[in-house]
């Protein structure tokens, strides 16, 4: 075979190898596109995306929307955005959305926005079209113990300066739920919130809720109104059964100390009882004693003899009398007067 027909097909093969690397690395519709949209996209720029992962078509296209839009920016900055996982479409998108209507938002910002957290085009949407807020029901109760449960919806608007580090949905709800307990438990009956429940929104909406927030706050409507329990009476009522159970405590606690005083007095009755008995027991010995040592006479002891059975009659007749006038006292009452 001739050496140049051998060298011409060695450089055909590495020819079709260049071109094949080439339109690896250079996507050609893309470069084409920009052409055509009069976007400066160079090849070297695309070979660079390829290098460094970027898909070319999450800038290109992105760029050249931004520049039909009439947005000023650069391949450089978008896949500075890409890299820091930031979504470049929507921002982009959120660029021109604000230019159309007249919303001051520059690229860093959005960009600030984006990388954030926060979705950018919603945002510059909802500064357009504002947003419906709808608490859940709020339970508050006025002065004359009544519960009223309120709902209420909440109408903001997105505020583009505050995005970046500004308090969310969540808290305007808190601070609005925290407005209409405060507003209905200043209010002396709960007949006024339920007159007028314009009153409770207007005094909402005058604290300033949205302070430090994403949003500005542009209208509060108390969307309904219901009436609870009687938390008033609840609270009575609690409060009367606790106060029972604390004077039947004491009084328990009376009746066993009364009982423990009633078993000591019996205890020391008891002792005083064995004590007298004993002191009965020793009496015959002192007698005896007395008799032997002669310091007690015989007619001395038959005289102590004579007394003591002197005494336990007077007792008996005692008893006697006392018993006679009780049954003639229960006879009398029973027995009816002319």
């Amino acid at each position: 075979m001739d050496l140049g027909l051998i060298g011409m097909i060695i450089l055909g093969v590495v020819i079709f190898i260049v071109v094949v690397t080439i339109l690896s690395l250079v996507p050609l519709g893309l470069w084409i596109s920009a052409i055509a949209a009069n976007v400066k996209v160079g090849l070297l720029d695309l070979i660079g995306m390829k290098l460094r992962r970027v898909p070319p078509a999450k800038i290109v296209n992105p760029l050249i929307k931004a520049v039909k839009g009439g947005i000023d920016t650069t391949t450089d900055a978008l896949e500075a955005h890409y890299l820091a996982g930031g979504n470049v479409d929507r921002l982009v998108d959120a660029l021109i959305a604000s230019q159309r209507a007249g919303i001051s938002l520059n690229f860093q910002r959005a960009a600030a926005i984006d990388l954030a957290g926060r979705d950018v085009l919603q945002a510059v949407q909802m500064s357009v079209n504002p947003k419906v807020i709808e608490t859940p029901n709020v339970s508050a109760v006025a002065n004359d113990g009544i519960e009223l449960i309120v709902k209420a919806r909440v109408t903001v608007r997105a505020n583009i300066d505050r995005l970046v580090g500004g308090a969310g949905e969540q808290t305007i709800i808190a601070r609005v739920g925290e407005g209409i307990v405060t507003t209905v438990g200043s209010s002396k009956s709960h007949k006024e919130v339920l007159e007028n429940p314009d009153k409770v929104s207007e005094t909402v909406l005058n604290k300033s809720l949205d302070a430090g927030t994403a949003f500005e706050i542009l209208s509060i409507d108390v969307a309904d109104v219901d009436i609870g329990r009687n938390i008033g009476a609840q609270l009575q009522t609690d409060q009367a059964e606790a106060d029972k159970r604390i004077a039947q405590a004491r009084a328990e606690e009376r009746r066993v100390m009364g009982v423990a005083r009633e078993q000591e007095m019996k205890a020391k009755v008891q002792e005083m009882r064995a004590k007298v008995v004993e002191s009965e027991a020793e009496v015959p010995l002192a007698l005896a004693e007395a008799l032997r040592t002669g310091k007690m006479a015989a007619m001395d002891y038959f005289n102590l003899k004579n007394l003591m059975a002197d005494t336990t009659m007077r007792e008996s007749i005692a008893k006697e009398t006392s018993t006679e006038n009780v049954k003639n006292d229960d006879v009398n009452k029973q027995t009816p007067k002319n």
